[in-house]
Order: C-alpha cells, then structure tokens, then sequence
C-alpha cells in the first residue's frame, strides 16, 4: 500500500502534463486532428505528451487508464517510435483527467485504433522540431540529420547530439506544419509492431502498484454504504444510533436519494464512516434500513425473459431491409428458424469499483480506479455545481474494468462524504456491493428465420429485443437503439437478396450499462448458432455455409439499405466491413486448428466469425461432452485487426477474451427476484476456474490495414463456438444460455 502525500506545484503540473522538461510539445497542435476535437475552448493550447529531461530520459503522458491490457506501454510505443527515442529512455506518466487530452475514455477498444495516426504525429512532430535545431545549429540541412536512439545524428556519422540538449532550442521552435511532418513507413517501424514488456510489469509482480483500494492519505476514513436494492428506491428510515455504537465508528450519513433516470448518479442508501473496513461493514449491519422500493420491485427476470422470447416471434420495428423477405420466406421450398436468448450479465471484475476522495477549499482531490477520469471529473463538478478544474481526478491502476470503471458513480460517492466528513473517505465496495448493485449487460432475445431453395438461403428475417442502455440515462427507452444495433445484428454482413432486420419492445428495469463487447454478445451467439444450425440443416459443414453466406469478396453496404451504422465511430470509407477479410479469418482459423477433421466419440468442434469494433476474429472451440458434463478441450482464435502495435499484447487480449467469453457462455447469468440481483459473489456467479481452462492458441493476421479494437472483438464469437461445438458432440442444440442450464460444466 502507498501513501500519497501532497506533490509540489512543479511536479504536480508536469505530472498531469502541463508543464515538464526542457521540450514539451502538445496533444492538441495547430495540427488538423479531429479525434482530439473538445468542446473545452482550451483544447487547442499546447499539452504535454513529450518533455525531455536532462538526463536525456523521455517521459511521455499516457492518457488512458491501465486495466491490464497494456495501453500504458502501447501508447508510448508509438510516440516513441516516431520520436525515434531508444526504449530504455522512456518514462511514462500517467495522464490526470484532462479535457486537452482529447477523449480519455478508456473504452470501445479505442485506445489505439482511435489515435494512432494522432499519436504517431505527436511522436514526429517531436522528432521534426529536434531534427531542425541539430541542423540549425550544425549549420547543414535538415536532410542529413536524422533521430536515433534518443540522438540527432548525422546521417553520415560524423556526429550526434543528445535529445536533452537540444531540447531547451527545439521547444522554442514554432510547431512545424502539418504538411511537412512526415511519417515513418512500417518497413522503419522500430518499436510498432513489436513485442514489448508492460511497463508495469516488475511493479505489479512485486506488489509495487498503486491500485484504487492501495490509496492511502493522511487522516483518512473509510466508508461502507448500504444501498436500495431496487434501482430507483430509496431510504424511509435507519437506526443510526445502533451502528454509531460499533467500535470504530465515527459517523452515518444518508446518501442523496437517487435520481431517476439512474446516469451515473449515486444509489439511494446510508453510508457508514468508520476508522478501519471491518467497523464500517459492522456498523453497516447494524443500520436496520427500512425501503421505498420503488416501481421496479415488481420485476422478475424470469417471467421478463419469456415475455422477450414471444415479442420477438412477432414482426417488429425494421431498421435495414432490402428485396422482399416476408413474402420470398413465405414461398421457400424450405424454411428454417430458431430463436436465442442470453441472461443478464455482469462485469465481475477482480478488483471491486473504489474511490477516495478530499475536499478542501472549496475543490476536489480524488484517486480512483476509472476507465473514464474525464466522465467522473464531469459528474462531480457538476454533482457539486463546481468547475471542471476543482476536480482533480488522479487515475490508479485498475483491477479489471470491462466497463463497469467507466460509470463513475461510486467517485460521485467519495466526493459526497468527503465534502459531509470534512475529512479523506474511501468508500469500499466489497464484491457483493459489486454484484448487487453494478450496470448490467442487457437480456435479450433474438429471433432468427430463413428462406432456402436449392440455391442457398435467399431470404432471411432477423429480430433482437433487450432493453437499452439508453433507459439508464432517459427512463423511458423502450426499445434498442441505433447504437447497440449497429452491433452485430445492423451490420450483418451476409449476401442475402432479401431481408429485414426488426428490434422489438424491451422495458428497463434496472442500470443497464456497457460491459466488454457489449451488445455483440448476444447477437454473436445468435447468429454464429443460427448460421451452424443452417449447414446442418441443409447438410454442408459449417465452413461452406459461412462461406456461402459471406458471398463474394466485397464491401457490405448497409447504409444503402436504410440502416445508420455507426462503424465503432470509424470512417466507413477507411474501415468498412469487408467479406474477405471475415472468410480469410475463419478459414485460417479452421486450417489451424484442424476443425474439419474428424474427431473421436463424444468430442465436437464449433466455429463462428464476427466482426467487431473494427476487427475480424473467428474462434474454433473444442469440447468433450461426457456423462452430462462438457469439458472445453482446447480454443484456436484468429484475429485480424490491421496494425498491431504489440503483438504480445494482442495475443494476451485474446486469451483473455477467450476466458471472458466462456464465462460468460458456460456459467453467467445475473436474475432478478422483486427487482433485487439474487447473485452476491463468485460462488453464485461463477467465472472460469483454472481446471476448466482449455488450452487457448492465437493467430494474428498481419496485414498494413489501419489498427482495429483488440480488447472487445476477441469474446463475441466464444459463445457460438462453444454451443456449435457441443451441438456437433453431443446432437443437443443449446439455443439459451448459458450452458450450465443444459450440462454440468
């Protein structure tokens, strides 16, 4: 554990990356660079992302949040590279929330596909202003010099010079102009594309990390909050003098009823203040609340689930249609359907959300384990009617995030008691608070239909209902939005001459919010079964029918047949969804781990294809299904995302969204009795063990195509994979998940 102590105003600035070394350069320059646009007027001034010291050390800002996935070491890969600074110089810095960094949202698979371009720029324009003072005081061209290992040299070796002294003459150098920065081609690429060790590496296998549970300030409490069980309830009374009598501690105060639509605004509840975790959990015991539970009480997943199932047999709302589907279905000499549903879901990230906060003077000190330190900085300022700069969001590691860090209720929390306490608080969730009373993945249902000839499938009717993650921040969305159907379902990308893809009804009940791939997750699992249940029927393997399916080499239109994709915000024109590279994807993954080859009794392979956040990954899932029990043998996945900045990265992502998404698919499932999760914790809401682990091999894809998300693609196609896997081993056809339901696992 650490203690943080008040930084000098020096350090404080060139830690949050607005003052620093002898060269300093900004995110925002008069550079054209639209992906760091703000609505902040200050955005366009010069902010750190480069400063050079005097040692010749390189620090560079990383300005998302590290949540095991490496970004502290990607994003400086690339600047350095174009900086052309030596590795071993490099120092990171963590970035503070800050609306000059652009977006700091640590989501969507965005942290490198978003800004590559942006940061490679960040990189040369270093490296140009550099080039031109070595040469200026060389007195020779700005040709024969080049960057080397964190020198200037001579292109002809006849002398070099440190970064750090011609640091203090480059920075005073106007920002050279766009048209003149050049960047490097990939054949020069030294660190992009290479394998390189996190930077946190040593740290975090010492335990010499700072985590949001490891904040420590001097005089600091902590707190415990018992919150409504039902989204949208509150507190009608508590016995506050019962808990004030544990030992410990040292105050109780009512949290502001909660808002209704959710945001991110806190739980209605009644926080415990105690000296030490275990008093304010016993003081929590003791408060003997009485609720208001509110409308959604009256919810049940169960009877919920079933009325999801019958909407979506029913024709629904069309949002992307071409030819005549109803009436070509109608006339097909063989028609086929099915329908799949998935659960609630939540994150159940490793390490519980956590936030500590300080008020003093009329400002905010906070450290916190967020995805999105710029959100939370928003909430609260405007939480407490304050300046977005009286809210100073310090970012620690984060123990897993897959979303959940990115909704920054539980900061609104800290700030709320530590402003009433006058004191520090952090406020601990434990991992039942986690489970109980997160964001969750929405339910759903998807219907699937399909009209065959002796041709192939020459019409095809595809439905989903869930509820929205727009009901958190409206209350009233009652159906999915463009958004989450541009999500595997709006973009399906098949050669089918007639079609319609419908949403239908679905209410919220509780905080729906965005978890690691989001709605790709059930319309993955929908269409990878259905598309294996159609080779079946028609008696082809499933290769040939996702072949068939995919058609001709091509780029997928859906906009001309009246769907509004939104392309993971991507330029459609950079980054469309194109039928080669899904079909090279899958059939590698096939040929590399042998899929079309027969197996022994009891033992079936399954594969599924899906596109997502940009990125192209097929997953070939081997099982073993015995006595009642599946066992998952082994996983092959390929991934196809452009250009990988580091490949052991890419590779570790895929691991683990291979344990994410069999977790998902074999044991997850949140439910809902009376409005209230009935999970608490990993015995109830299980996630993989090491024993039913498989043995897990990836294929990267190389090619010079712009970098696509690495996070999130890797999970939608899992669930499919496993259900068409246990399907071609043991003729049971699992349409519900997860498969716990059907088999022990």
């Amino acid at each position: 554990m650490k203690n943080l102590t008040s930084l000098d105003r020096r350090r404080f600035l060139k830690l949050t990356g607005l003052a620093g070394g002898a060269l300093v350069l900004g995110a925002t320059t008069p550079l054209s660079m639209p992906v760091w646009a703000s609505d902040n007027a200050d955005s366009t001034r010069l902010n750190l992302f480069v400063s050079i010291l005097e040692d010749n050390t390189v620090e560079i800002v990383c300005h998302r949040s590290e949540m095991g996935q490496g970004v502290r070491t990607g994003v400086p890969q690339i600047i350095a590279d174009e900086l052309g600074a030596s590795w071993d110089t490099i120092r990171v810095v963590q970035g503070l929330a800050n609306q000059a960094y652009g977006s700091q949202n640590t989501d969507g698979s965005s942290s490198v596909r978003g800004v590559f371009n942006t940061l490679r720029k960040m990189g040369s324009t270093a490296r140009t202003m550099l080039e031109q003072a070595a040469a200026e005081k060389w007195g020779v061209s700005v040709s024969d010099v080049e960057a080397r290992d964190s020198q200037i040299v001579m292109k002809d070796g006849s002398r070099s010079a440190t970064f750090a002294s011609l640091a203090a003459s480059a920075s005073k150098r106007a920002l050279p102009d766009e048209k003149t920065i050049t960047l490097k081609s990939k054949a020069d690429f030294s660190l992009i594309g290479k394998d390189v060790e996190i930077v946190d590496m040593d740290d975090m296998l010492t335990g010499n990390t700072t985590f949001g549970q490891d904040v420590r300030l001097p005089n600091m409490v902590f707190a415990s909050i018992e919150r409504c069980p039902v989204t949208g309830g509150k507190v009608t009374s508590f016995d506050k003098d019962a808990a004030m009598k544990v030992k410990g501690v040292v105050d109780v105060i009512l949290m502001p009823e909660q808002a209704m639509p959710a945001l991110f605004s806190p739980v209605s509840g009644v926080a415990v203040i105690a000296t030490n975790t275990w008093s304010a959990l016993q003081g929590r015991k003791a408060l003997n609340i009485k609720w208001d539970l509110g409308e959604h009480a009256a919810h049940q997943s169960g009877p919920f689930h079933e009325t999801l199932k019958k909407r979506v047999l029913e024709k629904g709302e069309v949002i992307r249609s071409a030819g005549n589907a109803y009436s070509e279905y109608d006339n097909a000499a063989r028609q086929f359907e099915a329908t799949y549903t998935v659960p609630y879901l939540v994150h159940a990230q490793m390490e519980p959300v956590s936030a500590t906060a300080e008020y003093k003077d009329g400002k905010f000190e906070i450290w916190a384990c967020t995805q999105a330190p710029q959100r939370a900085q928003r909430v609260v300022s405007e939480f407490f009617e304050l300046e977005r700069e009286d809210v100073n969001v310090h970012v620690t590691l984060l123990g897993g995030g897959f979303g959940r860090k990115s909704k920054p209720d539980y900061v609104v929390e800290a700030a709320y008691l530590a402003k009433k306490a006058q004191r520090p608080v952090k406020v601990v969730w434990s991992r039942e608070d986690d489970m109980q009373h997160g964001y969750y993945h929405a339910v759903s249902a998807m219907h699937y239909q399909a009209g065959m000839s002796d041709k192939g499938v020459d019409s095809w009717i595809q439905r989903t209902a869930f509820p929205s993650i727009s009901f958190t921040f409206t209350g009233t969305t009652d159906s999915p939005q463009t958004g989450e159907l541009s999500l595997g379902f709006g973009d399906m990308p098949f050669s089918v001459k007639h079609l319609s893809c419908e949403k239908n009804k679905a209410e919220g009940h509780t905080r729906i919010g965005w978890m690691r791939s989001v709605s790709n997750i059930h319309h993955a699992f929908a269409q990878g079964s259905f598309v294996d249940e159609l080779a079946h029927e028609n008696q082809q393997d499933p290769l040939s029918m996702w072949l068939s399916l995919l058609g001709d080499d091509r780029i997928v239109d859906v906009k001309s047949q009246g769907f509004e994709y939104s392309n993971y915000q991507a330029p459609l024109e950079e980054q469309p969804i194109d039928t080669k590279r899904l079909k090279h994807a899958i059939k590698l993954v096939v040929e590399k781990s042998g899929a079309d080859k027969p197996t022994k009794k009891g033992e079936g392979w399954g594969i599924s294809v899906h596109r997502s956040f940009v990125s192209y990954v097929a997953v070939a899932t081997k099982v073993k299904v015995e006595d009642g029990k599946v066992i998952v043998l082994e996983m092959h996945s390929t991934i196809d995302a452009g250009t990988v900045v580091n490949p052991d990265r890419v590779k570790a992502q895929q691991e683990g969204s291979m344990v994410f998404g069999l977790s998902l698919a074999l044991m997850g499932e949140i439910t809902f009795t009376d409005g209230a999760v009935d999970q608490s914790n990993y015995h109830d809401y299980q996630i993989l063990r090491m024993n039913q682990c498989p043995r897990i091999y990836t294929y990267i894809i190389e090619n010079d195509e712009p970098p696509g998300g690495v996070g999130e693609p890797g999970t939608p196609p899992v669930a499919a994979s496993l259900a068409n896997a246990i399907f071609n081993a043991s003729g049971k056809r699992i349409r519900d998940l997860p498969i716990s339901k059907h088999y022990q696992v």
